[in-house]
């Protein structure tokens, strides 16, 4: 038997609420229009009087209308018309009365109740469309969320075809970028040889001793070709691996991996002339110990690379907790950046300025890899301009619950 549509069924409840109402109002109406003629009201009698004094030769019967007053007294004629016509008044004017203002209360109520049981069935009905939307929006905010599915269970209505649809959907797209990663890691991997061959074989050419000035400065340049292209690789297997689901994650201080990535980065900074400024406030999550120390360190290693080339150079790094979450907080000086341009900076291979195009400070993975890395472990990310010059990137993340 077919089941009756979502459209029908919420057909059927809205009118049934309001066929219920509509009972209910003219039951209240009816009430109270004959609560108002239920008032007592002198009398009015139509018909024959017979005087009680007349005797025997009384006159004849006569058929008009009389009217007894509050006084008991007996009114004929105009008189007893005029107060007929004055009661029928009062008695029409008591009806509108009651029909606009208590009526009009008895509607209110009424139409309140009736809206209220249709906000929550209403409610009810459309549970599973909420289920839909929160599920969707969760995807949206988080890529690495494309595992999950609604699987909504219940009659086979609408609202249930929306979701098998939107779970096969996502489902197609958690495969295609599934199979892109893999690709990714894949074609990384094999690439990785023939760097390591042509690194070797360019190093055995400019150390023989027969090497020429001109093969050792050739060499010099293919090397750096060469490391160019594996900084490259490197960060595309992290952003590979960072963009799928963690599925195994352990108890993290951020305060441990700023002071760790900070000492590894010493020396780069110092041959840079940049001060490296660190502040490990404890900052407990959870997460991949790995992917979190390429984070960081790829906001600190991007401080010092893209800073000022003289002054004031420094990069501050900072790591705390804020309420229920940690933060990590990069800032560093460096050349002006617009406002507009710094969504663009995570955007892979994307640079500021065309005399970085050819630089070998690296890959354009950077920042790219620090959101990806970010959003797998259920984290944000911003990036603001700093006053003067320069970046403030900080990376929010959860707090370990233990």
């Amino acid at each position: 038997m077919r089941r009756l549509t979502l459209r029908g069924r919420l057909t059927l409840l809205y009118g049934g609420l309001f066929m219920v109402a509509g009972v209910v109002l003219l039951g209240v109406t009816y009430a109270l229009f004959t609560a108002n003629l239920g008032q007592k009201y002198q009398v009015i009698v139509k018909g024959t009087y017979l005087s009680p004094s007349a005797g025997p030769n009384r006159p004849p019967p006569t058929n008009d209308v009389y009217v007894m007053n509050k006084d008991g007294a007996l009114l004929t004629g105009s008189d007893a018309e005029r107060v007929m016509n004055e009661q029928r008044e009062q008695v029409r004017q008591a009806a509108i009365k009651s029909m606009l203002t208590q009526g009009s209360v008895a509607l209110l109520l009424v139409g309140g109740l009736a809206a209220g049981f249709g906000w929550l069935v209403a409610g009810r009905v459309l549970a599973p469309l909420h289920r839909v939307t929160d599920t969707a929006r969760r995807i949206a905010l988080t890529p690495s969320a494309l595992h999950e599915r609604i699987a909504l269970k219940g009659p086979d209505d609408e609202v249930k075809n929306l979701a098998d649809a939107f779970d096969t959907m996502v489902e197609r797209l958690d495969h295609s970028f599934d199979g892109q990663r893999r690709f990714v890691a894949n074609a990384s991997h094999e690439l990785r040889t023939p760097l390591t061959l042509g690194r070797a074989l360019v190093e055995v050419a400019m150390h023989r001793r027969t090497a020429s000035a001109d093969v050792k400065e050739l060499g010099e340049s293919l090397l750096t070709i060469n490391t160019r292209h594996e900084q490259l690789i490197e960060g595309l297997l992290i952003l590979a691996d960072s963009e799928k689901q963690l599925t195994t994650v352990y108890p993290v201080n951020l305060a441990d991996v700023v002071t760790h990535v900070t000492a590894q980065l010493t020396s780069e900074a110092t041959t840079a002339g940049v001060e490296v400024i660190r502040g490990p406030g404890d900052a407990p999550t959870r997460g991949d110990a790995l992917l979190l120390e390429r984070l960081v360190h790829n906001l600190v290693e991007n401080g010092i690379r893209h800073n000022l080339p003289s002054g004031e150079r420094w990069v501050r790094v900072v790591s705390k907790r804020v309420g229920d979450q940690v933060q990590v907080a990069v800032t560093n000086t460096g050349p002006e950046i617009r406002p507009y341009e710094v969504e663009s900076l995570f955007k892979p291979f994307y640079r500021l300025g065309a005399e970085r195009l050819v630089s070998t400070k690296g890959a354009g993975l950077g920042l790219s890899i620090v959101r990806s890395v970010t959003e797998a472990h259920a984290g944000t990310v911003t990036a603001v301009p700093r006053e003067g010059g320069g970046l403030q990137v900080t990376v929010t993340l959860p707090l370990d619950p233990a």
